[in-house]
């Protein structure tokens, strides 16, 4: 085995310079700044749920920046139509027809603010956008800009005026991650710069299909049969487990898989290990699974469904 990128496009060694322009807006943060990346780098899509104000718009908007493409947000409320945020055919009395006008899902990265917010009709309104890259408006398909990238927050499902996510929804991001509070020191510093944009620091590093040119590179890290096996083995854990009501679904390990190579391509290596596998099991997994419960009504925290997933994976051997 070689240490050595993919070397294809020549670009492999512009993700270092990717992160550090990102945390020029986000720091602190290098865990969330690196899953954010893996989810962008390999087609995902990321999930955050946290408290307001520790630095979710920034990360979609230094995000976009730094590969040059265009950030739009949504603010997600009950009243919301699949139509706000696909688009609409309004009849042009000029032309004497129907024209298109493209609703924010158009976009390289789309900010889905407090998404489970609005109705389950509007939530749907994505699916097609997250797995195909594409909107059926009209009878007629649409493809979207590449790279194309949802990042959605989400409230506490015990918030008031919540739908929870249906299992459908949740299956297409790739991660589910937290921001957390930055730590102390950074914290104060930003206390005595009182610096509200930092995005403003962040430097366009590629062009939207230079990013694009790296994401069909993360196919071609190498990942070991060996791995395959291990990583198929944490999936049968969580199917198996009586901490599972409901385990991971192939398609989940088929993104535990994905996200292993690019997080690979990121620290720069043109294979995977097992810590690739064994450290995005959490973010990859614990939203895609139900907590077993033996108390009607009873709904399982987020921390206690990470618990299980972990719990699981530190049983599974890993492969020497």
């Amino acid at each position: 085995m070689t240490s050595a990128a993919p070397k294809s496009t020549g670009l492999a060694p512009r993700l270092s310079e990717l992160r550090d322009a990102v945390e020029l807006a986000l720091e602190g943060k290098p865990e969330v700044i690196e899953l954010a990346l893996t989810a962008l780098l390999a087609e995902g899509h990321v999930l955050i749920e946290d408290v307001p104000g520790v630095g979710k718009t920034t990360l979609a908007r230094a995000l976009a920046k730094a590969v040059g493409g265009e950030l739009r947000r949504v603010q997600f409320t009950s009243d919301l139509l699949p139509s706000d945020v696909l688009g609409v055919s309004i009849y042009d009395q000029r032309r004497g027809d129907f024209v298109l006008r493209h609703g924010p899902i158009f976009t390289n990265v789309l900010l889905a603010d407090e998404i489970n917010r609005a109705s389950p009709r509007t939530q749907s309104a994505l699916l097609e956008a997250m797995s195909e890259g594409q909107v059926s408006l009209d009878g007629k398909t649409f493809s979207l800009q590449r790279p194309f990238f949802v990042l959605a927050t989400q409230n506490p499902h015990d918030a008031a005026g919540t739908f929870p996510l249906p299992e459908s929804q949740l299956d297409r991001f790739m991660l589910r991650i937290r921001i957390g509070y930055p730590p102390p020191a950074i914290e104060a510093r930003l206390f005595l710069d009182g610096e509200t944009d930092r995005v403003k620091q962040v430097p366009g590093v590629l062009e939207p299909e230079q990013f694009t040119a790296l994401q069909a590179q993360v196919s071609r890290v190498k990942l070991d049969p060996a791995l395959a096996t291990y990583l198929q083995a944490v999936t049968t854990a969580t199917r198996t487990s009586p901490l599972l009501a409901l385990g991971a679904s192939t398609r989940a390990g088929m993104n535990l898989a994905k996200a292993a190579r690019a997080r690979a391509m990121l620290r720069g290596r043109s294979y995977c290990i097992a810590d690739d596998i064994h450290d995005l099991a959490v973010p990859v997994l614990a939203h895609r699974v139900r907590l077993a419960s033996h108390v009607e009504g009873y709904v399982p925290t987020r921390d206690e469904t990470e618990a299980a997933i972990r719990d699981i994976v530190e049983r599974v051997p890993v492969p020497l």
